[in-house]
């Protein structure tokens, strides 16, 4: 019995590390869009150059 709850759980933990992995590839590429989006579209300061498009 405890053999088999064992594979459960790792047939889970898998399964649940598989999803959140995944779901974390889809956040880096929304990241990735927004920083060049950012990156494009950026304003100009009253130099006439192109400044930084984020605050930090």
């Amino acid at each position: 019995m405890v053999p088999l709850l064992l594979v459960l759980l790792l047939a889970l933990v898998l399964f649940g590390a598989g999803f959140a992995i995944k779901i974390l590839w889809w956040v880096a590429v929304a990241v990735l869009v927004l920083w060049l989006l950012g990156f494009v579209m950026r304003s100009t300061d009253a130099g006439g150059g192109r400044g930084r498009w984020y605050r930090w």
